[in-house]
C-alpha cells in the first residue's frame, strides 16, 4: 500500500473539524464515507454531508453486509464464529489481565510514578514488562484468527463479495479522499476488511474520527477506566487495519480515563509505549503519513506521559 496522508480527529459530537481536516488536504470534489459503525443508521449521514460541503458518496457497506449474508450464508456464519471465538479468547485474555493489572497499580502506589525509586522501579517495570507480553501474546493469537477467517471468507464469499468490490470501485473512482466515521467499532472493521476498502482507496488520503480512527491502527484498544459494569482495565481488543503506526487514539478519554490520575495516566503511557497515546477529545487532530510513525498535532492536541502527566504533542 502507498503511502498516503492520514489525519485522526475527535469525535464530531462537541466541535466539528472535519470539513477543516478534508480542506487541508486540498480536497476540492466528492470524497466517499464510510458510517457502517452506525450499523442501521448508517444511511442517516445528512448532517455529515451538509458539513462537508464537497459532496459525499457514502459507500453503504452496512446494507452490502447484509446482501452478501443472504446470498452467502457462509459468509455470516464465519463471521459469527470469528465473534465467538473471539469472545473467548479475550475471556481467557482478561482472566490473567485482572491480576497483572492489579499487580501493577500496587506497584505504582508503593512509589513515584515519574520518579520510581530504586527498590521498587525494578519491580514494576518487570511487571509493565508482564503486561505488554501478554498483549502481545492476546494480539497474535487475535491475528492467527483473522488470517483464518480471511482465508475462509475468501472462499465464502468470493462471488458476492467481488460483486460489490468492483460497485465499491467505480464509486471510489471519482472521489478524492476516504473519510471513516466512527460507531461500533467491531462492525466497523469487520465491514472495512469484508470488502477491502483501504485496498480500493490506496491512491487517497485518509481522514477518521472517534472509533473510525481507532480501528486504522496496528492495534485496537478498548478502554474505560469506569464503565458502567464490570472492570475498568483496557485491554487490546484485535489487531486494527494498520494503515497507521505509531498512535493509540483515545476518543472521548476525559470521559472514559481518569486523566488526574498521574499512576493510571503513566501505567497506560508505559504499557503501550513506544506507541503515542492520544486522548482524543474536542478539536483535538494528529496529522501524519501511513509510511512513518511521526505525528504532528494540527491544533492543540494531548499526549499521555510515562512521568504521569497528561502533556501536549509538539505542533
Amino acid at each position: 500500500m502507498s503511502e498516503r496522508r492520514v489525519i485522526l480527529l475527535a469525535p464530531q459530537g462537541e466541535k466539528q473539524t472535519l470539513k477543516d481536516g478534508v480542506h487541508d488536504l486540498g480536497v476540492d470534489g466528492p470524497v466517499a464515507t464510510v458510517t457502517a459503525g452506525w450499523e442501521e443508521r448508517e444511511a442517516e449521514d445528512a448532517d455529515l454531508a451538509a458539513h462537508l460541503e464537497c459532496g459525499a458518496v457514502n459507500l453503504g457497506l452496512w446494507p452490502r453486509a447484509e446482501e452478501v449474508f443472504r446470498e452467502a450464508p457462509g459468509v455470516r456464519a464465519v463471521l459469527f464464529e470469528r465473534y465467538d471465538r473471539l469472545r473467548e479468547l479475550a475471556s481467557v485474555y482478561r482472566l490473567r489481565l485482572a491480576p497483572q493489572l492489579a499487580a501493577c497499580r500496587e506497584l505504582f502506589a508503593r512509589t513515584d510514578p515519574a520518579r520510581p525509586d530504586a527498590l521498587v522501579g525494578p519491580e514494576l517495570e518487570d511487571a509493565i514488562d508482564g503486561l505488554r507480553r501478554l498483549d502481545a501474546h492476546h494480539l497474535a493469537r487475535t491475528a492467527e484468527l483473522d488470517l483464518e477467517v480471511a482465508e475462509r471468507l475468501a472462499v465464502e464469499g468470493r462471488g458476492a463479495v467481488e460483486r460489490h468490490r468492483d460497485e465499491l470501485r467505480a464509486l471510489l473512482e471519482p472521489t478524492q479522499a476516504l473519510l471513516v466515521a466512527g460507531g461500533h467499532v467491531g462492525v466497523l472493521l469487520n465491514r472495512l476488511r469484508l470488502f477491502g476498502v483501504l485496498e480500493l482507496t490506496a491512491d487517497k488520503p485518509v481522514v477518521a474520527w472517534s472509533g473510525g480512527a481507532m480501528v486504522l491502527g496496528e492495534r485496537i484498544v478498548l478502554f474505560h477506566d469506569s464503565p458502567p459494569r464490570g472492570p475498568g482495565d483496557a485491554e487490546v481488543y484485535a489487531p486494527g487495519l494498520g494503515l497507521v503506526r505509531g498512535v493509540v487514539p483515545l476518543p472521548h478519554a476525559r470521559h472514559r480515563l481518569r486523566l488526574d490520575d498521574p499512576a493510571r495516566v503513566a501505567l497506560f503511557a508505559r504499557r503501550f509505549a513506544p506507541d503515542l497515546c492520544v486522548p482524543l477529545d474536542a478539536g483535538e487532530r494528529l496529522d501524519g503519513t501511513t509510511g512513518g510513525d511521526s505525528w504532528e498535532a494540527a491544533s492543540p492536541t494531548r499526549k499521555l506521559a510515562a512521568t504521569g502527566a497528561v502533556e501536549e504533542v509538539a505542533a
